[in-house]
């Protein structure tokens, strides 16, 4: 995990950008790899705590949950204390219990949107997946089989008309494109102004699994 431990070094190293945090966030399209690349950086991290923003989203509100991420967690965060949201059971269609989220010195977000323009002042960067919608969503489709297939042709419809309204990828710090071995990264088209993310690199993983 060589190359993936200096991609965390370089995020440990950068500016608090909310509260004493440094948030990161994981965007792309359904499908593309984000929990598994999420969890992966997160262990490189050392165990930096992962908010997955299907927690906050509902299935009446695939993306009207910038209110409680303000609310629940990136308020707190930038008052130094820890976060307190709700997450979302998706099978009994409400809210659980309050879980925390400390104020840790790097905080990974992770969700479709998770980049959009009412999230990104309080971002240290966005990285962005570098998986084309078509694809990702049927490596989506594939990972949940049939019996989901109706929420995915809703999911679909929502998720184009969200960043075409909203993208998150021209603002994006660091592309990162899953490989058969591991991950390789690049700038993204936000990275011209920032000299640090000029190098290349590519971490040796076993072949991610398919997940969203």
């Amino acid at each position: 995990m060589e190359r993936l431990d200096l991609l965390a070094a370089s995020l440990r190293a950068l500016p608090p950008s909310c509260g004493p945090v440094r948030l990161i966030a994981v965007d792309g399209h359904a499908g593309s790899g984000k929990s598994t690349f999420a969890a992966r950086l997160a262990a490189a991290l050392g165990g930096a705590p992962v908010l997955h923003l299907d927690d906050l989203a509902t299935h009446d509100e695939l993306f009207e949950w910038t209110g409680r991420l303000r609310e629940q967690v990136t308020g707190p965060l930038s008052r130094g204390e820890t976060a307190q949201y709700a997450s979302y059971d998706w099978t009994l269609r409400r809210f659980g219990p309050p879980r925390p989220l400390a104020p840790a010195p790097v905080v990974i977000i992770e969700g479709v949107g998770a980049g959009r323009s009412a999230v990104r002042p309080d971002l240290a960067r966005l990285l962005w997946m570098d998986l084309d919608a078509p694809r990702a969503w049927a490596r989506g489709r594939r990972r949940d089989g049939t019996a989901q297939s109706g929420f995915w042709d809703g999911w679909t419809t929502a998720e184009m008309r969200h960043f075409a309204e909203d993208p998150s990828r021209p603002y994006a710090d660091l592309l990162v494109e899953q490989c058969q071995e591991g991950y390789l990264w690049r700038p993204g088209p936000a990275a011209t102004s920032r000299p640090d993310q000029s190098v290349t690199a590519r971490d040796h993983l076993p072949p991610p699994s398919e997940t969203a």
